[in-house]
């Protein structure tokens, strides 16, 4: 659905991108990663043909957006970090205007109404866009991006200025969505990443660092690393017994969580989850939970991050 091939750019004395490649097909999410000036924005930009690259290509559904700009950005939707709004227009007729513009080829009222239930604001169509909070003009900025339903949808900090729970809401929508658009989503909100995205690109100095599936990039794999353990019995018995399985190195007592039994943090070199097993079930204590910790999407994106760091000193 999108393939983007060798692409770089400059500007002046900066290189924004670095020959960069990536495919995405029909259906999935890609959550792009990268610190402020990574060239996320810049990427997203020349995809939806607002800027256009030194070198390399990219094509949406087989049409390359250099060659054949106006039939490629009819397949695109974008909502850019700051919703392109005309504050003095209602969102009604800021839609309508936005549906002409894009020559969209459905009845204008009923599709427009459709969208407007889909991203909740249709209680809000008459009113001025500049007197709306922010998080109804992003909402309103979304609904332009999904005008005509396009193929692709390209959303750069879709869920800025809205709350927890019409961020849930957004997120939601991203996911419903995907079943029939492929949507690259660019937050600096890891969580909203790791909720949403089926795969990750991390980018920095305009160069792509990492990339992988979602699940693969924030779980363990094989157990060993941590497990989170709640068991029943004497706090300090069960510490020294964890403590004297081979290959634990760490065990973090964690409180009291009901009476009589504890949580624990184990950290081990590898799965010692049967040795715990085995060494409770020798003792009159239970084992109320046991579970392996994920590494969760900050901490992959920190290791990656400061590992260039460490390697551009």
């Amino acid at each position: 659905m999108i393939k983007v091939r060798n692409l770089s750019k400059t500007y002046v004395k900066n290189k924004a991108l670095d020959n960069i490649s990536f495919t995405l097909e029909e259906g999935e999410i890609l959550g792009f990663l990268g610190p402020n000036g990574a060239g996320k924005s810049t990427t997203m930009n020349i995809i939806t043909g607002y800027l256009s690259g030194d070198e390399g290509s990219v094509e949406i559904d087989g049409v390359n957006i250099m060659e054949d700009p106006v039939r490629a950005k009819k397949k695109i939707g974008y909502l850019p970090e700051q919703p392109p709004l005309y504050n003095d227009m209602t969102v009604q007729k800021y839609l309508e205007f936005m549906f002409r513009l894009k020559k969209v080829r459905k009845p204008m009222k009923e599709h427009i109404a459709e969208i407007c239930e889909m991203v909740k604001i249709t209680d809000v169509c008459e009113r001025i866009i500049k007197h709306l909070s922010k998080g109804y003009r992003q909402r309103v900025g979304l609904a332009q991006a999904l005008l005509g339903y396009p193929q692709v949808l390209i959303l750069d900090e879709p869920t800025v200025g809205l709350d927890p729970q019409q961020i849930i809401e957004i997120r939601k929508l991203i996911r419903d969505l995907s079943k029939e658009h492929t949507i690259i989503l660019s937050s600096h909100v890891l969580s909203e990443i790791q909720a949403v995205c089926d795969k990750i690109i991390v980018i920095n100095h305009g160069k792509i660092i990492a990339r992988g599936l979602t699940a693969e990039m924030t779980q363990t794999g094989d157990s060993t690393g941590k497990l989170d353990l709640i068991i029943e019995g004497r706090r300090q018995t069960v510490n020294a017994l964890l403590s004297k399985i081979d290959g634990v190195t760490k065990v973090i007592e964690k409180g009291e969580c009901e009476k009589g039994s504890y949580e624990y943090t184990v950290e081990s070199k590898r799965d010692v989850r049967r040795l715990i097993f085995r060494a409770i079930s020798k003792t009159d204590f239970s084992i109320l939970s046991m579970s392996p910790v994920g590494v969760s999407l900050e901490d992959t994106y920190l290791r990656i991050i400061s590992g260039e760091s460490e390697e551009a000193e």
